[in-house]
């Protein structure tokens, strides 16, 4: 059954087209905490920009592509973010997937999907009205 997803589905991964291109022209150049696979072309057209593509491991999520692979993937620089990485600090934590739509998700005090009411207008509020 999972070959079949992967046939026809582009959600969950990579479809077969794009992993038949990684095999076939494409390098693998790095891997990041997460397990994505990050690739170039192994030939770049003449004068053209060199292709590179990521393949994820899990669900495509652009929100997973951690910033210094982003930025190697648009071509801000040429070498793999390892050799431009600086020391993790102590105070950096570690990714967090987007939780928006999931049962995760950060619903505040007063949120519909919570079951919650709004909390009545106070005093501090005044209408406005055109004719003020």
């Amino acid at each position: 059954m999972k070959f079949l997803a992967k046939i026809f589905t582009w959600w969950n991964g990579a479809t077969i087209g794009t992993l038949l291109d990684s095999w076939r022209h494409g390098e693998q150049v790095g891997t990041d905490a997460q397990g994505n696979r990050y690739y170039r072309a192994r030939k770049t057209p003449s004068g053209g920009r060199e292709r590179r593509w990521v393949i994820y491991e899990g669900a495509n999520d652009a929100s997973r592509v951690p910033a210094e692979w982003h930025g190697w993937l648009h071509g801000a620089f040429d070498d793999v973010p390892e050799s431009h990485l600086p020391p993790a600090r102590i105070w950096e934590v570690d990714y967090t997937p987007n939780a928006t739509g999931t049962q995760a998700a950060y619903l505040p005090q007063g949120a519909l999907q919570r079951g919650g009411r709004r909390a009545a207008a106070t005093g501090d509020y005044e209408a406005w009205s055109p004719d003020s």
